[in-house]
């Protein structure tokens, strides 16, 4: 079963238009096949994407088990933060569940610019935490769904 898709924060909303503007400027067009990985856990966080069309799942590997689908994301959403936060590892999967056409960036050009402009950096750095809230509370849902006995609606 796939996570439901979940509005969560969007760059439309959390950041000025200069500062969208200016990270529109470093952004390349993509597209990427169903059934692609973008990345695995572990690997290295180098770029991120705001989705235009389709959609991405972000996965978690349990031990033992399929990669479970924490999060499924679409139009306007974030698709990885681990690219902000030192050691630059992707603590997630994703995989486009369909055909996606995304905004692609390139991380070490969006830090250099949030190291250059503070008001920038400030920005991005409270649109990437409140999207990485978004996501554990969607995670932490998801797992309790699945494996908790009673779901994570149950008060017993």
């Amino acid at each position: 079963m796939n996570a439901p898709l979940t509005p969560g924060p969007s760059m439309l909303r959390a950041l000025s238009a200069e500062h969208r503007r200016r990270l529109m400027g470093i952004a390349r067009e993509v597209s990427v096949p169903q059934g692609t990985r973008l990345f695995e856990e572990g690997g290295r966080a180098d770029r991120f994407w705001i989705i235009r069309t389709g959609s991405i799942e972000l996965d978690m590997h349990v031990p033992g088990r399929r990669a479970v689908v924490i999060e499924s994301l679409g139009h306007n959403q974030l698709v990885g933060w681990s690219w902000l936060f030192t050691p630059h590892v992707w603590h997630l999967g994703a995989e486009a569940s369909t055909p996606v056409r995304a905004y692609e960036f390139d991380a070490t050009a969006v830090r250099s610019m949030c190291e250059d402009d503070p008001a920038l950096g400030n920005d991005v750095a409270l649109w990437v935490g409140e999207v990485l809230a978004h996501r554990l509370h969607a995670a932490r849902t998801r797992l309790l769904d699945l494996y908790a006995p009673y779901g994570a609606g149950s008060t017993v």
